[in-house]
């Protein structure tokens, strides 16, 4: 597992360094929707991701956002968002990463999330828990729902079926502390593994959004399901992600509001 590993580190600093080096000179912006977002550094970032992570493991299968897809016999699959939070990253917002998740047999043994303005590198490995710039992590204790800060994602669709979303999010509005909505949904999982959010919601994710955070959240003592309590899969596009303690809390507010 360890040259995996270091080569999930290595690919996520060379993405993150290509982020650096275009932020606040975005030039090429174009829209794959009406509000989803991709720009040169995207693409960039997603190549050299790709080179370096197929020259050290060429046999292994790659799903990335910006379009890159193998598919080989390996059992081993790389799931690479070059720049989750492309919107932020456009508008000169400092809140987006790199996301590099590792897919062993359909689950996920390794995640490595890279926030480059902060120089903030998250790593999980199967088993072998959740860190921050090499410190361990660890969810939250808030176990009343009244008290927690939570944090939650409005996908693109949003504009078009904005009803439901709106629904959730204001019966969440009278029963938390504070909502925060940053638009980087792999960086909200690692911050609720370490505790600065209790829990997280978000519909129409991709596996890319969602690989390397939910191991990060669930290394750190957290737990991810779907909106039905089931095991929740990157392939599913409803995710709910807490400290463990007001989970069912906030899957009851989600369910009424369906």
């Amino acid at each position: 597992m360890e040259n995996y590993l270091t080569g999930a580190i290595e690919a996520a600093k060379i993405g993150g360094e290509i982020l650096r080096k275009y932020y606040g000179r975005v030039k090429e912006i174009e829209f794959k929707g009406e509000t989803d977002l991709v720009t040169e550094a995207d693409k960039f970032s997603e190549q050299a991701i790709v080179d370096l992570l197929i020259s050290k493991f060429p046999y292994h299968s790659i799903l990335a956002e910006e379009g890159t897809i193998t598919e080989n016999s390996s059992e081993y699959k790389w799931i690479i968002d070059p720049l989750d939070g492309t919107t932020n990253y456009a508008h000169g917002y400092p809140v987006f990463c790199v996301s590099i998740a590792l897919e062993k047999s359909q689950e996920i043994i390794l995640g490595v999330v890279y926030q480059p303005m902060n120089d903030e590198l998250f790593i999980a490995e199967k088993g072998g828990g959740a860190f921050r710039n090499g410190r361990r992590i660890q969810v939250s204790e808030v176990s009343n729902l009244k008290r927690s800060l939570i944090v939650t994602g409005f996908p693109p669709s949003i504009v078009q079926e904005p009803a439901q979303a709106l629904r959730i999010f204001s019966d969440f509005l009278g029963n938390v502390q504070s909502i925060r909505r940053d638009g980087a949904a792999a960086l909200d999982l690692c911050y609720v593994a370490m505790g600065n959010f209790d829990g997280f919601w978000e519909i129409n994710l991709k596996p890319w959004d969602t690989a390397a955070g939910i191991l990060m959240t669930m290394e750190a003592g957290g737990l991810v399901t779907n909106f039905s309590s089931d095991t929740y899969s990157i392939y599913q596009p409803q995710m709910l992600a807490s400290n463990r303690l007001i989970h069912e809390e906030m899957r009851q507010i989600i369910v009424k509001n369906q």
